[in-house]
């Protein structure tokens, strides 16, 4: 059927219900000799009266009333079928990559996301490890989780997680053979388990404070990894001293596994964030990962 048939028929619906073209062709936004004219070239092209004119009132003839209790069920089938598809646009769909570090990927994205995805078949997850400070963009990411200093300023951040305790952790094994550091200064005089970072092509420095006083220190070592899970395993096995979020080794200090050190130079880091380009239109679906995401005090 053309698109100006069903215009028509739409059209005699209106007025076959209202029984009035004055009522109808308000309804249908359109002047009163413009519906009439679509009337007629409806029955010319049936060849038969759909409708039966008075000064008064407009009621459907024989053949207008089969049409209309054919037509009426029909549109209004096809209404439904079309608000169908407006849920289905509006229903959380798609695939959705997201670049992170390892840690906030285990500890914040995937603790959420694996209880909020089941009840949303349709939406697929991608989420990809790297240190590296990606662009988002030109890597065709959705998004991206970094510590909050990490983020462009031209992104959108929100924050995901809390601050982030870090410590220093060794072996009681290691501190046998090495006098515990008493300030961070003394770090250099450790064997050191570093990460590196792959943007820079740098170590991570390892970042106190006390009394208001902030100090980073460059530390150096027979170790160096890409990931946090192997800096542990390595401080485990009393190769040295490792800088690590204290939710990583909480267990192996309670077992004392691990002893911690410069507890008094402790220092924060800013907590994670999910960003993306200010210029992103969100999804449904990715509207859906940001609040579930959004971390709320």
């Amino acid at each position: 059927m053309r698109r100006e048939e069903m215009a028509n028929l739409t059209a005699f619906l209106v007025v076959a219900e209202e029984r009035s073209f004055t009522k109808a062709a308000a309804k249908l936004g359109m002047t009163q000799s413009a519906l009439s004219q679509i009337m007629r070239r409806l029955e010319k092209h049936l060849g038969m009266r759909l409708l039966t004119r008075t000064t008064r009132s407009v009621a459907p003839t024989e053949a207008g009333e089969r049409l209309l209790q054919t037509l009426a069920p029909a549109l209004a089938n096809l209404d439904a079928k079309l608000a169908e598809l407006s849920e289905l646009r509006d229903k959380p769909a798609g695939k959705i990559r997201i670049t992170s570090v390892e840690h906030a990927a285990k500890t914040v994205i995937w603790p959420v996301l694996k209880k909020l995805l089941p009840d949303y078949p349709d939406i697929t997850l991608e989420i990809s490890l790297d240190y590296a400070l990606v662009d988002i963009v030109a890597e065709r990411y959705d998004a991206g989780v970094r510590l909050g200093e990490q983020v462009a300023q031209d992104m959108i951040a929100i924050r995901i997680a809390p601050d982030i305790p870090m410590t220093v952790v060794g072996t009681p094994s290691y501190f046998r053979k090495h006098p515990a550091p008493v300030v961070p200064q003394d770090l250099v005089q450790h064997r050191c388990i570093n990460l590196r970072l792959p943007t820079s092509g740098g170590m991570t420095t390892w970042g106190f404070e006390k009394d208001g006083r902030k100090l980073n220190v460059r530390t150096e070592g027979a170790f160096v990894f890409n990931t946090l899970e192997l800096i542990r395993e390595a401080a485990l096995g009393g190769f040295g001293l490792a800088y690590l979020p204290m939710d990583l080794v909480t267990v192996h200090v309670d077992s004392g596994h691990l002893v911690t050190v410069l507890s008094d130079w402790s220092a924060d880091l800013s907590g994670y964030h999910l960003y993306y380009p200010s210029r992103r239109q969100p999804t449904p679906a990715f509207a859906l990962l940001v609040e579930a995401l959004r971390y709320r005090s």
